[in-house]
């Protein structure tokens, strides 16, 4: 049977329009964009079939794309879509923080970084530049480094944050194991920054690590 043979309040999308997008499965979510299924399954099979083969929605979007084109049902104009819908979310995100708005909200500051950097199979280290009212100058990732380790120099940082004209900086990386928790080496780096930083009356007022779907603040946590 194909999801047209459904009752229309079982069928994704209009499931989706009927009771919302938080009312749906992560394998709906994918038939959505998946649209058609092959002979025997439904688009909605195939969806958990993926989820199934490569542990979750997260893993399966940082799966190189060569493997899941070999899952008949999901070629490359599905793959494009989806991508193009993550970087569609990713955006909208991103514009809670426009230029020039004041930063008053950590939870919102938490929010921007965590789906900035969170989905990267390696660690990032970026930096949002802020003036001395706290107005918006611009993010900037300013390494990228191996899946436990991305080297930030101090005379790189204060480089940038002086080619901005910044007041204040907000530091945050990820951490691609998933656990929030900064290391020792974090700790000593965010002091060495902080301190290059003051040198030159840029304040350093907060450091953010991102794990899975959940981040840490260095100001919140008394670490800084």
């Amino acid at each position: 049977m194909t999801i047209a043979n459904w009752p229309m309040a079982e069928r994704p999308r209009e499931k989706l329009l009927r009771h919302g997008v938080q009312n749906i499965s992560d394998a709906e979510l994918l038939a959505i964009f998946i649209c058609t299924g092959t002979r025997g399954r439904t688009a909605v099979d195939i969806g958990r079939e993926l989820l199934s083969d490569h542990g979750g929605l997260k893993k399966l979007i940082d799966t190189d794309p060569k493997q899941l084109f070999q899952k008949p049902g999901f070629g490359k104009a599905k793959y494009a879509m989806l991508k193009a819908a993550i970087e569609l979310g990713r955006r909208y995100l991103e514009s809670d923080l426009l230029t020039g708005e004041i930063l008053s909200n950590t939870c919102l500051t938490k929010r921007f970084l965590t789906h900035r950097l969170q989905n990267y199979p390696h660690e990032v280290f970026g930096c949002l530049f802020l003036d001395n009212q706290n107005r918006i100058i611009c993010f900037e990732e300013l390494a990228h480094g191996t899946i436990n380790h991305a080297n930030i120099y101090p005379r790189e940082l204060v480089k940038c944050g002086l080619k901005h004209n910044a007041a204040k900086v907000i530091l945050a990386h990820n951490h691609p194991s998933g656990s929030p928790i900064p290391s020792q080496a974090d700790r000593e780096v965010t002091q060495l920054l902080q301190q290059a930083l003051a040198l030159v009356g840029i304040q350093l007022i907060d450091h953010v690590v991102i794990g899975n779907n959940q981040s840490l603040s260095f100001a919140e946590t008394g670490l800084l």
